[in-house]
Parts: C-alpha cells; sequence; structure tokens
C-alpha cells in the first residue's frame, strides 16, 4: 500500500489532468477538431490529430483540395437546373453551378483565426488566389428538363432524358487574340501596361491557358497573326483536339480570322474565305477578311441539319461606315450562299467577330433588325465608335457599285436572280394571294434599303441585369468599349410568318447561357487590358446553343 504522500500526490495529479481536460474540451482547438466529424470540407492541417486523444483522431476525408477561384459562382436566372456539361458536384447532394472555366475552391480566408495555437507563418503555405483576376460567371437561360434518373438493376434512363440526349447543345467561343505585330505598331494603346507582359512569350501561354479552360465547341479567333498560327497556335490547338481553318488578310497585314472546331463534335462540310479587298473598287482598297464554314454535328441525334459559323473583323476606322457596310453586306452574300440548302431553307447560323461597331448603332440594328433606310446617313455615324464624328459626309446612294454583283438584300445578284425565279414557279403553282402581297411588298423596297435574310439574335444585352451599367469587350488606354459579339438565328415559332421573313429555317438556335460580362470599371480594377492574367486587350465572348428542328 503507498504512503499517505504518494497518495495525496496520485489525487493532486488526477485533479489537475481532469481540469485540463475540462479546460481543453471547452476551447477552440478541440471544438474544431469535433467540427471535422460532420464538416469534412474543413481544412484541419494545421494540427496534429494524432497527439489527441483515440476519440479525436478523425482524418479528412480524400477529397480536400485547395485551389483559387476565378470565377464568381453563377448569378441564375433559369427556371430550373443547369445543363449536365455545367454541373460540379460538391459532397452531398450539393451542386455549384460553375463557368466552364471555373475552378471551385475549399480554402477559406480567415483558416488561422479558429486556430489561435497554431503560428501564424503555417498561412503563408496556403494557396493565394491570383491578383487582378476578372471574376466572371456563367449565365443560364434554359429551364431543364428533370434530372437523369438511372435505375440500379437494369441502369435505363427515363424518358424525359433520352430526349434531352436527343438535344444537339454546342459551345462557341468568339476572341480577338491580339496580332502581336498590331500590338508593338499601337504601342500608344498599352502605356499603361508593363512592358514585360507585352511580349508573345509571355501572352501565348495565357491565351491558350483561356481557350483550355472555356473548352469551347467552336472557337472564332480573331487577329491570329500567320507566323504564329503556324508554329503555335494551330499545333496547340490540334492537340486539344480541335480542326482549324485560317485566312490571313490580304496585302501586307500579318493577321487574319480562324475558326476552329472539336473534330469529336462536328465534321466539316466546306470552308469559304472571304477578301474584302477589291482592286478596281476604290470603295474597297482594305484588307479585311472573313471565314464561313459548314459544319455537321457527329451526335446521334434526331438532329440531322448543319450549322454555318462565320467569323470576320471589320475595317476599324470609325469614319468609313460606307466600308464598313459594304464589307458587312458581302460577308452576308457568301453566307447566304453557304447556308442555303436546295430546298430553299437557310440552316442555322452563328456569326462572331470583331465588328468595330457598338451596340445600337446603324450597323448593329441593321444585323439584329435585317433591315436599315441609310437615306441621309452620316458616314461617321454607322458605327457609333465616336459620339461627335467629324464630318458631315452621307452615305452615297447606292453605298457599293453595281460591279460588285451584291444586290440590297445582301446576296449574290446571280444567286438572288435564281432564288426569285424559282420562287416565281412555285407562286404561279400555288397562285395564292400571300405570294402576290410579297410580290408587292418587294417592288416597293426604296433603293436606300439594305436587307438581309437571317433573322440574328445577340447572345449578350450588352447592359448588366443588376446595375444597367453598359458591358465592355474592350479595353486599352484610350477607353473601353463593346465592338465584339456572337449573334445567332434564333429558333421562332412561325418562322416564315414573321414580319420581312422570305426564307424558312431548318431548325433554329435555342441560347442555354452565356460567360457574363464586365464593366469599364471592373477593367480597370484590374489595370484593364492586357494585364498578368488576361493578356489579349479584347475579352473572350462564350456562349452555348441547343439546336432544334
Amino acid at each position: 500500500m503507498l504512503s499517505r504522500p504518494l497518495q495525496r500526490l496520485g489525487r493532486d495529479w488526477i485533479a489537475h489532468w481532469n481540469l485540463a481536460q475540462r479546460v481543453f474540451q471547452n476551447g477552440p482547438t478541440y471544438k474544431c477538431a469535433k467540427w471535422t466529424e460532420y464538416c469534412s470540407w474543413v481544412w484541419c492541417s494545421h494540427l496534429n490529430l494524432q497527439d489527441f486523444p483515440v476519440t479525436w483522431n478523425r482524418k479528412p476525408h480524400n477529397h480536400i483540395q485547395n485551389c483559387s477561384i476565378h470565377l464568381c459562382p453563377a448569378n441564375m436566372k433559369s427556371e430550373g437546373d443547369e445543363p449536365t456539361p455545367k454541373r460540379r458536384k460538391c459532397s452531398g447532394d450539393q451542386e455549384i453551378s460553375c463557368s466552364p472555366n471555373e475552378q471551385l475552391s475549399t480554402s477559406f480566408p480567415n483558416e488561422t483565426s479558429l486556430f489561435h495555437n497554431e503560428p501564424q507563418h503555417e498561412e503563408e503555405s496556403l494557396p493565394k488566389p491570383r491578383a487582378g483576376v476578372i471574376k466572371r460567371s456563367w449565365e443560364y437561360f434554359c429551364q431543364q428538363s428533370k434530372k437523369m434518373k438511372i435505375l440500379e438493376e437494369d441502369k435505363q434512363i427515363s424518358q424525359d432524358n433520352k430526349d434531352l440526349q436527343e438535344k444537339f447543345d454546342f459551345t462557341v467561343m468568339s476572341y480577338n487574340i491580339l496580332s502581336q505585330d498590331l500590338l508593338e505598331d499601337n504601342s500608344h494603346l498599352y502605356k499603361h501596361c508593363r512592358h514585360q507582359i507585352l511580349s508573345w512569350n509571355y501572352r501565348f501561354p495565357n491565351v491558350l491557358s483561356d481557350i483550355k479552360q472555356l473548352d469551347a465547341d467552336v472557337l472564332c479567333l480573331q487577329e491570329v497573326q500567320e507566323d504564329q498560327y503556324g508554329k503555335e497556335i494551330k499545333p496547340s490547338l490540334e492537340a486539344l483536339g480541335y480542326h482549324c481553318e485560317y485566312k490571313m488578310r490580304t496585302g501586307r497585314k500579318p493577321d487574319g480570322c480562324a475558326i476552329c472546331f472539336k473534330t469529336s463534335k462536328f465534321s466539316l462540310l466546306s470552308s469559304n474565305p472571304v477578301e474584302f479587298f477589291r482592286r478596281n473598287i476604290p470603295l474597297l482598297d482594305r484588307d479585311n477578311v472573313g471565314l464561313v464554314v459548314l459544319l455537321q454535328p457527329r451526335f446521334h441525334c434526331k438532329v440531322t441539319t448543319a450549322i454555318c459559323v462565320a467569323n470576320t473583323h471589320l475595317l476599324y476606322n470609325p469614319r468609313r461606315g460606307d466600308i464598313k457596310l459594304t464589307q458587312l453586306a458581302m460577308l452576308l452574300a457568301e453566307i447566304t450562299n453557304v447556308a442555303i440548302r436546295e430546298d430553299g431553307r437557310f440552316c442555322p447560323l452563328v456569326l462572331c467577330g470583331d465588328f468595330n461597331s457598338v451596340p445600337y448603332s446603324p450597323l448593329y440594328n441593321f444585323l439584329r433588325e435585317g433591315k436599315l433606310n441609310y437615306d441621309g446617313l452620316p458616314i461617321g455615324k454607322v458605327s457609333g465608335q465616336e459620339q461627335s464624328p467629324r464630318g458631315k459626309r452621307i452615305l452615297s446612294i447606292p453605298i457599293w457599285p453595281q460591279s460588285l454583283g451584291i444586290s440590297q438584300d445582301c446576296m449574290y445578284e446571280e444567286q438572288q436572280k435564281q432564288l426569285e425565279k424559282e420562287r416565281e414557279r412555285g407562286e404561279a403553282k400555288e397562285n395564292t394571294l400571300e405570294a402576290s402581297e410579297e410580290i408587292v411588298m418587294v417592288s416597293q423596297r426604296l433603293p436606300t434599303d439594305l436587307h438581309h435574310s437571317f433573322q440574328l439574335s445577340s447572345a449578350y444585352t450588352h447592359y448588366l441585369p443588376d446595375s444597367g451599367l453598359p458591358e465592355v469587350t474592350t479595353c486599352h488606354s484610350r477607353g473601353a468599349v463593346t465592338v465584339d459579339y456572337i449573334f445567332y438565328s434564333e429558333a421562332r415559332d412561325n418562322t416564315s410568318e414573321q414580319l420581312g421573313a422570305e426564307h424558312i429555317f431548318d431548325g433554329g438556335l435555342k441560347l442555354l447561357g452565356r460567360l457574363s460580362l464586365v464593366t469599364e470599371k471592373d477593367l480597370w480594377m484590374v489595370n484593364g487590358l492586357p494585364n498578368e492574367n488576361n493578356s489579349s486587350d479584347h475579352l473572350p465572348l462564350l456562349a452555348e446553343f441547343r439546336l432544334e428542328e
């Protein structure tokens, strides 16, 4: 039997141990350790759990990650769930809606405040968000059908989701990547930039990273420099599964337009370059170009129609609206030639590019509305780039000479004559009142009326829905504005009955979502464009569509 002094010493030791244990259990370290039992995503690498009693020894789950956020969570506008390609799952049944290039983060900014006993220098080992990252969210506009239901026994898919799988969804990106030669020739536009970030060796990895992260099915690129295209851009994109079509600008210009598409998603039916330069027409002495391709979806679905994709970079000069409108008419004529089918129907169309025109300018309205009366319109106001355009010269009537071979309907005249003959034969056969009224309507058009056959909508609204502030797509030392667009032939009911519609579309496109844009203030908060993370003076535009019959 122990002596009384030893017994008293043992009782005192046990009392001190119990007191220390109660104090520890009420402290922040014990509570955080217990928190891991219920919240698997809490980052507890600061704690050495093996030093605690057995009841506290909880090992973190394997799926704990720690990475920076590049895009903020989406402000959803849909009435239902997101399309499945854009879903990312968290623990349990929770889902977070992400943009295509969003990286989810499980790090927390004030983690060290939870662990008062840990040294502050531990925080330095945690990954930190990249400075100056532009926050853009993915916005959805389509109500999806019910989630996929897989029966555990026979793994059969519900009929609703089977119908959903038979739809063809695809994404399109329009991106002016800034030619290096043009950057160096216009260095006055980039006075706000550090010299180091303007080199091509620095910029190209960032541009390629944007393309990888956004992972679009179709890329429409502008200002693609020829030498860089052959050596770096094309091989890099082909390694990512893209097939590339390219049209260099005429003359001595170093850049051009490219359309690239994933070969797993589409096959190429035709590729049609468009040169706007005409040696014998003084009006068309500029070297801008366009590119029009016809793509066939590679997909086991009901939809069998092709999709026409066009890309262009119109003249910049704000004072030459006559050239811009003529270049646009030439591009639309080639699109009409490519997109029209044997039965007279049009394929769905996606038209991308840098149009060097602001929203709701006459050129923009012409694309959206399909018509423009340019009588008395000053040349300097066509693109809307200048609030007070210099000069009062108005557009001539007609804008372009007859020798160009393009009608006021923005069609090749030979093709239009052929279509009119076929229409007349059809009208004579049907002999309907509606057909005769249409002939009268066409014959009453004024010589200052421009028309095109496509019912186009813009993937963007050009104003932020919450604040009403204007969106911008490009920014440099002289300011920021929207000049880049993704237009598409919207799927509509009774398309042929719409006002001014003269042709029927073989299917249409439904806008499912888009990558949001930002304001000029947002861009200057990250030192404008280009900057350390965004290596073009333009932002990439991205939209998702569904092909519908």
